[in-house]
């Protein structure tokens, strides 16, 4: 059995014997000796690249990706009988982390500290008299209404650090019920939380059912002086609606870490947007624990047992 690992990240998995791990570039044409590949695993692949992959490892059985969301990979079309698996868990404590600075940033105003020192200003406004609580618009993380929109083993991971600072947690997904001890709503009755929501964190995968699914609706229903976070996938914001929300004051403000398109193209109007802090998808980035996934999932494609993340 031959392996490809990509040279993107640091990876040296213990393969079982027999088994050929094979490192490849992958912004590079993959040489044509190793087209017999078993297993690919895919990480920071350009999507050019990965299609041809996809078209030219005819005898692929398992697409490993170390990415969260495998969207990009289904879309490179590899082979029917090719499992696909994704890196689901491999980024909880990395995007959990970013996730939260990005909402310390927006309750703290860290984005009007940073533009008041480009400009050599000492802003008054972001201290003294602070409110005590978030009645007139977040300025803290304690008792602030949290919902985490999307709650898998990102948001298990992320509710106790905010819970630790202070807030309550919602969560949505797509059956109610309660999970690492938080309450979970179903997705089909998020409207009835978004009115009392002070951040909507969205951490949703990018399949046909969440395109655009944060959108005007959404923004309508939320208290003007709620923030939206977005960690999930950009294709799943309604981002011409979330311009218009922002214009308009409809809500306070958003950090996103994703966009539909990314890079974001220069003179996209979201670069203007008032109260908008963006990061360039830097959540994530660091597949924790790949070596480990990976030796499982090839060492249960050998002995036909369950693969771990399977799409």
């Amino acid at each position: 059995m031959k392996v490809l690992l990509p040279t993107s990240v640091p990876l040296d998995p213990a393969l079982p014997e027999g088994v050929e791990g094979v490192a490849y570039d992958p912004e590079a044409e993959l040489p044509a000796e190793h087209e017999d590949a078993d297993v690919v695993v895919l990480w920071l692949n350009p999507a050019a690249r990965m299609a041809e992959l996809a078209a030219r490892l005819t005898k692929v059985r398992l697409v490993q990706g170390l990415m969260a969301g495998t969207d990009s990979v289904v879309a490179a079309g590899f082979r029917p009988d090719a499992v696909i698996a994704s890196g689901r868990g491999l980024h909880d404590l990395t995007v959990a982390e970013h996730t939260l600075a990005l909402a310390l940033a927006a309750a703290r105003r860290l984005d009007k500290a940073l533009d008041a020192q480009s400009r050599g200003t000492w802003d008054t406004a972001l201290g003294y008299r602070q409110p005590l609580d978030n009645a007139q618009g977040l300025t803290t993380l304690r008792d602030a209404r949290v919902t985490i929109w999307g709650f898998g083993s990102i948001a298990k991971t992320l509710a106790p650090y905010l819970t630790v600072l202070g807030a309550k947690i919602t969560g949505v997904a797509s059956t109610a019920g309660e999970r690492a001890g938080y309450p979970v709503i179903a997705a089909a009755d998020v409207h009835t939380v978004l009115p009392e929501t002070d951040i909507l964190i969205n951490i949703l995968p990018a399949v046909p059912e969440t395109t655009k699914i944060i959108g005007a609706d959404v923004f309508k229903a939320l208290p003007e002086t709620a923030w939206l976070i977005n960690v999930g996938r950009g294709a799943t914001v309604d981002e011409a609606a979330l311009l218009a929300a922002l214009t308009d004051g409809e809500i306070a403000g958003a950090a996103l870490d994703v966009t539909a398109t990314e890079p974001l193209p220069d003179g996209d109007p979201l670069w203007q947007a008032p109260n908008l802090i963006i990061t360039p998808h830097t959540a994530g980035g660091r597949p924790l624990g790949a070596d480990a996934l990976i030796q499982q999932n090839v060492t249960a494609l050998l002995t036909d047992q369950p693969l771990t993340n399977l799409v």
